[in-house]
């Protein structure tokens, strides 16, 4: 198959993408305002809690079954190994740009965390239809394809909100000294402040005593550090209490995360899936509410990402270094897919993988995405990093029309 036929394959998603991108940068111009501000953080809240969940549940429901889940075992692991490799790489772009504290969970989010979701169910359906595409039937690809990118939405949702959610949360605390508090809203500022200057624990024979070594300090990353006449007097029980409270086991369970293991659970069981799946299923107006939904969170998402390059446009409130920007997109756009090509070539090797191209395009192609979207979401969410995540999701997801276009075109080479 020809170079040409395999560009044009690899660019009609791509730019799919980047008319819908438009479309929402032109909704949030001032003269418009459709999409504003508020309008998208209403929109990024109804997306956080309705939307994504619904997406991930309905098509991992739909499409994975035991037989389809011992066949791509591998997946997993490959995102994880996307994360750590990306984490690790982000660690180098801190420490080569010695970024503000606040950002290094934008940056550690960015490099780890790509868009392993939306743009998978827009550019594998749209490949398999192509003329060019080497994966064969149109049908029969598509009905994988799609398999493929839930099984993909759901492990990094996983990924996504349990562990950037995380570090983003804790590096986007401020102490009351910093002149950035007072931007905060109210309740923002009330939080953060007893997040810092409360002690974690309460005990008695400490609080009566006027000795400040016999009090416990709470630090801003969740660590607690004991006096060490207070080391002795606190048991090994509250130490593990305090360790578990500090894990934030509600925002490891994101609605996302939630709809994950219900679309797990509904796949995976036949008698729930007998029950809500399929055309004859008792049930099914479920399973099509939840699918409807679900449909209006590619789009969406989309759409808040192309109003939120406008405020990257504009550059304003940024703190963000060139440098900065620049690591990112060499980690994400060279390091990563290159690591990616020894990781998946090497579990071929091993025979790990099987040998479907189409799955093995979408391994490479893991490790050559922009990042995810929903990083933008959590910025907004904590109200932190957002002006710099739109300058780097201006840059990334620019430089993506390209780049993804690119290594989509040599990993269906590598792959047919």
């Amino acid at each position: 198959m020809n170079f040409l036929s395999l560009f044009i394959a690899a660019s009609i998603p791509v730019l799919k993408v980047l008319l819908i991108t438009a479309l929402g940068s032109y909704l949030a111009l001032p003269h418009i305002n459709i999409l504003g501000p508020d309008a998208r953080k209403y929109l990024n809240e109804v997306t956080f809690y309705v939307f994504n969940p619904a997406l991930v549940s309905s098509n991992l429901a739909e499409t994975i079954t035991y037989h389809s889940m011992v066949k791509m075992w591998f997946m997993p692991f490959n995102i994880l190994i996307t994360f750590v490799v990306g984490s690790l790489f982000g660690w180098i772009v801190i420490q080569l740009t010695n970024p503000p504290p606040h950002l290094r969970g934008l940056i550690l989010g960015c490099c780890s965390a790509g868009n392993l979701g939306n743009i998978f169910l827009i550019i594998l359906p749209a490949v398999c239809k192509e003329k060019g595409s080497p994966f064969g039937a149109s049908d029969v690809c598509t009905t994988y394809g799609l398999a493929y990118a839930s099984l993909s939405m759901a492990i990094g949702a996983i990924f996504l909100w349990s562990f950037v959610y995380n570090i983003v949360r804790v590096s986007s605390r401020r102490p009351a000294a910093d002149p950035r508090f007072n931007d905060l809203p109210i309740s923002a500022r009330c939080s953060e402040a007893s997040l810092i200057e409360e002690p974690l624990i309460h005990n008695q024979s400490l609080d009566d005593d006027d000795d400040s070594s016999q009090k416990l300090l709470v630090l801003e990353d969740d660590e607690v550090i004991f006096s060490s006449e207070a080391k002795h007097e606190v048991s090994a029980a509250v130490r593990i209490r305090t360790f578990i409270e500090s894990l934030n086991l509600k925002a490891l369970f994101a609605p996302s995360t939630t709809g994950a293991i219900a679309g797990f659970v509904i796949g995976l069981i036949p008698q729930l899936r007998n029950l809500l799946i399929g055309a004859d299923a008792p049930l099914r107006v479920i399973d099509d509410s939840a699918a409807l939904l679900g449909d209006g969170a590619i789009p969406t998402v989309t759409l808040i990402v192309g109003g939120n390059l406008l405020r990257g446009l504009r550059g304003s409130d940024s703190e963000l270094k060139k440098s900065i920007v620049v690591g990112i997109v060499f980690v994400r756009y060279v390091a990563l897919p290159l690591t990616g090509i020894l990781i998946v070539r090497g579990a071929a090797n091993f025979g790990w993988v099987g040998t479907d191209p189409l799955y093995l395009f979408v391994l490479l192609l893991q490790f050559a995405v922009p990042p995810a979207m929903n990083i933008g979401t959590i910025t907004q969410l904590f109200g932190a990093g957002e002006a710099e995540c739109s300058v780097i999701m201006l840059w990334t997801y620019a430089l993506a029309s390209v780049s993804l276009t690119l290594w989509s075109t040599f990993f269906m080479w590598l792959v047919g």
